[in-house]
């Protein structure tokens, strides 16, 4: 990835277009063939520049209007307005035992990040966007919903269902889960050995943040940090526990 100019998620500081990004990306090698494991790697990024090149339009954009208007998600974005930026959460290091610090202002991804002040070029698909758990709680309700909100449909049903099956087969991702398109699905509770049900699916951000819907319970559940790294906090466990245990019919 050093031969692309890329190390890690974090594209918010780069003073280019993702698709340039991309480009360079597609020059490597892969790092495996498709089917032959999982690879936590750059495929929504990928994604993202592949939407802007077939919608003429910036992912901003196309997101802006087809997504976060329609659904009423006011405050999700890639880069903070100037006059949103007292609202933007300060972003903590777990060091030593359990104590919090404030990460520096500039830096890079364990920083305080280029939301406000920065390029505001680069439209990462995979690990872009500022948002709020009221807004995010709106987009997966649409998906809980068979791909509608409040009257205003976002998706077909059939494209949640192909989005929210595991699609992994028999590669190993992790015990009793598979994963979709953009999602973690639960296959086995016993393997996964946490509160939850079946066809359970989410995911998480880099910021220590994790959501999921559980469409058995009708239950979507969005919980939002901003540490990084998060050590050993084992707060999102906890969180699962309580919200399991307080469903009692």
């Amino acid at each position: 990835m050093k031969a692309a100019g890329i190390t890690g998620w974090y594209f918010a500081d780069r003073d280019e277009p993702v698709g340039a990004t991309i480009s360079r990306l597609a020059a490597l090698p892969f790092d495996a063939q498709p089917g032959e494991k999982w690879v936590y790697g750059y495929n929504t990024d990928i994604l993202g520049a592949l939407v802007e090149r077939v919608s003429g339009q910036p992912l901003d954009v196309f997101l802006r209007t087809r997504i976060f208007e329609p659904l009423g998600m006011r405050d999700t974005e890639f880069y903070l307005p100037k006059g949103k930026a007292e609202r933007l959460a300060t972003v903590y290091s777990v060091a030593g035992e359990g104590t919090l610090t404030r990460t520096p202002d500039t830096g890079g991804m364990i920083s305080q990040g280029a939301y406000v002040e920065g390029p505001r070029k680069s439209f990462s698909g995979g690990a872009g966007l500022l948002s709020t758990a009221s807004d995010y709680a709106r987009f997966l309700q649409m998906l809980l919903n068979g791909g509608e909100l409040d009257g205003t449909r976002i998706l077909a049903p059939s494209t949640v269902k192909l989005m929210t099956v595991s699609h992994t087969g028999g590669v190993e991702f992790r015990p009793g889960q598979g994963f979709g398109l953009g999602f973690s699905v639960v296959e086995d509770l016993g393997a996964r050995g946490q509160p939850g049900s079946l066809g359970e699916y989410g995911w998480g951000g880099a910021y220590h943040s994790t959501y999921w819907v559980d469409p058995a319970e009708q239950l979507v559940v969005v919980y939002m940090t901003q540490v990084i790294p998060s050590g050993t906090l084992d707060d999102q466990n906890k969180l699962r526990a309580l919200v399991y245990q307080a469903i009692t019919n």
